[in-house]
């Protein structure tokens, strides 16, 4: 095999630095902070011990939980006006799952705003309570309308 299909084969085999992989590495560490709040990069420390960490993008989970991180007010007062309860009651993951989801709303347009809702709400399938996605989804369409009025209404 040339040099060039093996560099190929190896770009391939690792699909795209797994995004999800990077969501959910960041749900866990926004998780513990949302428990007991730590510095960053002490959180950064414990996702790169995790056995999952090589298999998802680096560079996307540190932006994502860094941005996540340094804008817990602005994006805690964004989803707010959407609870039908104070946010101090949410569950742990419910309010990690809005957190990286309405992040990813505000401040990434790069990700189209399905993609941001869907993974939300698979993370809230995967980790949070039995209906708690459901719950998620709507949070998250409505912020969505409110976020990206324009893409929301093509």
């Amino acid at each position: 095999m040339s040099d060039k299909k093996k560099q190929s084969a190896v770009k391939s085999s690792k699909p795209a630095g797994n995004r999800r992989k990077s969501r959910e590495l960041a749900l866990k560490g926004l998780y513990q902070y949302l428990l007991s709040p730590k510095e960053l990069r002490l959180i950064v420390r414990e996702m790169a011990d995790e056995a999952e960490f090589a298999r998802a993008d680096e560079t996307y989970f540190r932006s994502l939980l860094e941005g996540v991180y340094g804008q817990i007010p602005e994006l805690d007062s964004r989803i707010t006006k959407f609870l039908d309860r104070p946010i101090a009651e949410l569950s742990p993951i419910e309010h990690a799952v809005l957190l990286i989801s309405a992040y990813e709303l505000i401040f990434d347009v790069s990700i189209p705003y399905r993609v941001a809702i869907n993974e939300g709400v698979e993370l809230a399938k995967s980790y949070g309570g039995t209906d708690g996605h459901k719950y998620v989804n709507g949070v998250l369409d409505k912020l969505a309308a409110e976020a990206r009025p324009n893409e929301v209404t093509r």
